[in-house]
């Protein structure tokens, strides 16, 4: 995909800039991680960069940043992790992160397009003899980088909004489908796997157009339990391959030293607010919060900044637990007259993850950064990594604050979902019928009163 799209936007100065950018979102919203994102884009687009002599630091600047844009986009960990602590629902937190996510490829795209005017040399177009695709050959290279992420994408992020799966679910359900991608591009899968993928696609079909018209029909189940027999024979084509069964065993690997490292986190900061609750200081800090001066802005512009400062020396997990805690409850407090109370959480978590996106572009940590000196190459000079982040974490601090200055590009999803007051909500059972009386009783009753 990267490929396609340096060929796609060659002839312009600052193409490759560009295609790094976009894929960086696109993977974004599949990876959800920032150490493959940037070693992946990184071994690469940057050899190809310096061979066509872009600028060292705009190079390294544009790759880490792409590189941390997954931490935004949804599906992103930050996000989930946030919408837990805050009490918010998933759903909720990556429909109000899509807007920024946005607005940060855009700003991302300004930059380079200023830089290429302003400092032309810095970002040149590949050479026309280098351009070996065009026309329809191109568009195809293009569509094939394209197509299979974005049926990832959906799997993950379209059957969470159409309702379809829960958080957990469409996480399943990426899983999957990053397996069913990984078999089938690879050599070994015989025809029958080729056939059992052709099965998946008809059934897949045939299922989404009887779902039309007939969700819950038997003809709908029939056609779903196909689509889920082909995905599991390709499944298990998988783990029959040696590399691909390598691949999935280190995966599981990872997930669990990840999910065992963030319950201990979890455990640590239980016992650190259940204290700090114990020796009142929950009020204490809600009253020292909202006396700042400036009133919402003061109080925002204090938190990111505190925030920022944290981000310096411990990591998101950490801030994440045991910060956000002690200041969600003065957040919905504070910020509940600008955008109402059910957003306020979301908005004050969508900041966040803004936020907590320098972290992985600034030192000391910067792993973004660490993750990029790992495997560039040696003419790189690491002077040159830090400076290029530079500029990129000045855009990142540009977008938190119009975050705080434009609410409603995090609640204008939100606006469209029903409002309910629960207290305003009156259950009418309606008065049962008296019963006809029957006659023959009726004249029992008259025979007895005689």
């Amino acid at each position: 995909m990267l490929d396609a799209m340096g060929q796609l936007f060659g002839p312009v100065r600052g193409g490759l800039g560009y295609s790094v950018i976009l894929v960086g979102f696109i993977l974004g919203a599949i990876t959800g991680t920032v150490a493959a994102q940037v070693i992946a884009m990184a071994l690469i687009s940057l050899p190809v960069m310096i061979r066509y002599k872009y600028d060292m630091r705009y190079a390294t600047g544009v790759l880490a940043a792409s590189g941390t844009i997954t931490q935004l986009v949804p599906p992103s960990l930050v996000l989930v992790v946030l919408a837990d602590q805050l009490g918010k629902s998933v759903g909720d937190m990556y429909l109000g992160a899509w807007g920024p996510s946005l607005l940060q490829v855009g700003l991302f795209v300004a930059y380079t397009f200023v830089l290429s005017i302003v400092k032309p040399h810095w970002l040149p177009p590949v050479p026309k003899e280098e351009r070996t695709l065009r026309g329809r050959a191109l568009v195809v290279k293009c569509l094939w980088g394209i197509l299979p992420c974005a049926a990832l994408i959906f799997l993950v992020l379209g059957t969470l909004a159409l309702g379809l799966a829960t958080p957990t679910e469409s996480g399943a359900m990426g899983a999957v489908g990053a397996i069913l991608l990984a078999v089938l591009r690879h050599r070994e899968l015989g025809q029958s796997g080729r056939r059992a993928f052709q099965a998946l696609l008809l059934a897949g079909g045939i299922a989404a157009l009887i779902g039309l018209a007939a969700f819950k029909s038997t003809a709908f189940q029939v056609a779903i339990a196909l689509g889920y027999g082909a995905a599991a024979y390709l499944g298990l084509r998988a783990v029959r391959i040696a590399e691909l069964r390598d691949l999935i065993r280190k995966a599981f690997e990872a997930t669990m030293r990840i999910t065992s490292m963030v319950v201990f986190i979890l455990i640590g900061s239980t016992c650190f607010s259940v204290v700090f609750q114990g020796v009142n200081g929950g009020p204490w800090l809600e009253h020292w919060l909202t006396s700042l001066p400036g009133g919402v802005w003061g109080f925002l512009i204090f938190v990111n900044l505190f925030v920022f400062f944290l981000a310096f020396f411990l990591d998101f997990f950490e801030i994440v637990f045991i910060i956000v805690p002690l200041l969600a409850p003065v957040a919905k407090v504070v910020l509940a007259p600008v955008v109402g109370e059910d957003a306020a959480l979301v908005w004050f978590g969508v900041m966040l993850c803004v936020n907590l996106q320098t972290s992985f572009m600034h030192p000391p940590f910067g792993f973004a950064l660490f993750y990029l000196r790992g495997v560039a190459p040696k003419e790189v000079r690491s002077s040159d990594i830090y400076w290029g982040a530079l500029p990129f974490v000045g855009l990142q601090l540009v977008l938190v604050a119009l975050v705080i200055a434009f609410p409603k590009q995090v609640t204008y999803f939100l606006d469209d979902s029903r409002k309910v007051d629960p207290d305003k909500v009156r259950i009418e059972i309606p008065a049962e019928e008296p019963r006809p009386a029957n006659p023959d009783e009726e004249l029992q009753k008259l025979l007895e009163r005689k």
